[in-house]
């Protein structure tokens, strides 16, 4: 469809901020908040998706050409973008029938959005989601690994000897747990408890192929609102300890782990080089900052940019700098070769961009990170480590299984 001549209209109304975004989210829609700020809706008038990110770009004329009422922000598009391409549809946004947003200091606002040549459907009405009691713990006879631990510790050993004997300096290897849930799994509770668990990550859902990818990430890929851009990456981690003293050794120890800072290294370089060009200023933490989450401590650096004009969009920008290395590695085409080969699976919407754009081009995106594929009665958990030089298999097969452990709790309310 020529974005020109959409026939679509939004209108705005405000609402108090104690509206809970979550009320607004019902699948298929899309659910992205940080602290109570960020985008909640349901239902779609257009759906873009497509096997590149230049196919999507197409999404931010269309929001442009929407004719508006009532005030209030601009009109937006949300959904989750795909590791990469090999899909047909990959990628996918989508422009809510009913949406409900929240930025700081700009208040809460409910945006309808019809088409009048369209279905006469109206919005659905809000409902709100209370969490209830956790499940069972699942048992070992519902959870699937691929690859099991022996397969993932052989893959880490073949990424180490590679990066030895070539010009890669790291890649991210990931792994998966199916879990066979013996009911139907409820992307409202998972998110109710997610959010609850971690405030401070982003919580998001959205559209999958096949069901709902659902999580927590703790990374910032990209945000921009006006000419002002940020940026977090995270890598390198350890664990968390429910002993002060053990916890704040493990954190002092990554902080000062030569191979830590060395993978942290590579993730900041690259988005250095990717935003610099893009900025008329741009400033970083000069040395890396500890990153808390409930389950690990990561490294973290903060960018914080001036955009040259004309000003990428939000979606522009996403698309030079996925894939990081943070989720793939270095070099970018060496690493993902080496991913499709050592990989037995598919990573979906895992690892890829999930979030926001508007009409004017702003937009906050995190990486789909913390997180699983929701398919009726099935969720597949996916995890990873990013491998150097001086990794240790086990060591990297212990962070995945922290990280599927720290999910699996979460996921019996769901």
């Amino acid at each position: 469809m020529n974005a020109a001549t959409s026939s679509l209209e939004t209108s705005a109304e405000p609402l108090g901020d104690a509206f809970d975004l979550l009320a607004a989210f019902r699948p298929p829609g899309v659910f992205f908040e940080r602290r109570g700020v960020g985008v909640a809706g349901t239902g779609a008038v257009r759906t873009l998706a497509g096997a590149n990110l230049e196919e999507l770009g197409r999404v931010v004329p269309l929001l442009r050409s929407i004719g508006r009422t009532g005030g209030g922000p601009a009109p937006v598009a949300a959904g989750a973008i795909g590791y990469d391409g090999e899909a047909t549809k990959a990628h996918q946004l989508l422009v809510l029938r009913r949406a409900v947003r929240r930025g700081p200091g700009t208040g809460t606002w409910r945006l309808d959005t019809r088409d009048p040549d369209g279905r006469p459907d109206g919005p659905p009405p809000f409902e709100r989601v209370a969490g209830g009691d956790p499940h069972e713990p699942f048992a070992d006879l519902q959870l699937e690994e691929l690859p099991p631990a022996a397969g993932y510790r052989a893959a880490v050993a073949e990424a180490v000897a590679r990066i030895g004997g070539s010009d890669l300096r790291k890649v991210v290897l990931a792994r998966t747990i199916k879990v066979h849930a013996g009911r139907t799994l409820d992307p409202r509770l998972l998110v109710h408890r997610l959010r609850a668990v971690d405030p401070d990550a982003y919580t998001f859902a959205a559209p999958t192929d096949d069901g709902m990818i659902v999580g927590a990430s703790p990374e910032l890929l990209l945000a921009r609102e006006g000419l002002e851009v940020r940026s977090n990456p995270l890598a390198g981690s350890a664990p968390r300890s429910g002993d002060p003293e053990e916890d704040h050794a493990n954190a002092a120890s990554l902080l000062a782990s030569a191979k830590e800072r060395e993978e942290h290294a590579i993730v900041v370089e690259a988005v250095a080089e990717t935003l610099g060009p893009r900025c008329e200023e741009l400033r970083w933490d000069p040395e890396p900052v500890l990153r808390e989450t409930p389950n690990v401590w990561h490294l973290s650096t903060r960018f914080h940019g001036v955009l040259r004009e004309p000003a990428p969009s939000a979606l522009e920008l996403v698309a030079s700098l996925h894939p990081t290395p943070a989720i793939a590695g270095a070099p970018t085409d060496a690493a993902l070769a080496l991913i499709g080969e050592l990989e037995p699976f598919d990573r979906g919407r895992y690892a890829g961009p999930v979030g926001w754009v508007d009409a004017t081009g702003d937009g906050e995106w995190a990486i789909a990170l913390r997180c699983a594929e929701l398919c009726g009665d099935r969720a597949t958990l996916y995890a990873g480590a990013g491998i150097v030089a001086g990794s240790d298999p086990a060591r990297e097969l212990d962070e995945t299984e922290r990280k599927f452990r720290a999910f699996l709790d979460p996921l019996r309310w769901g």
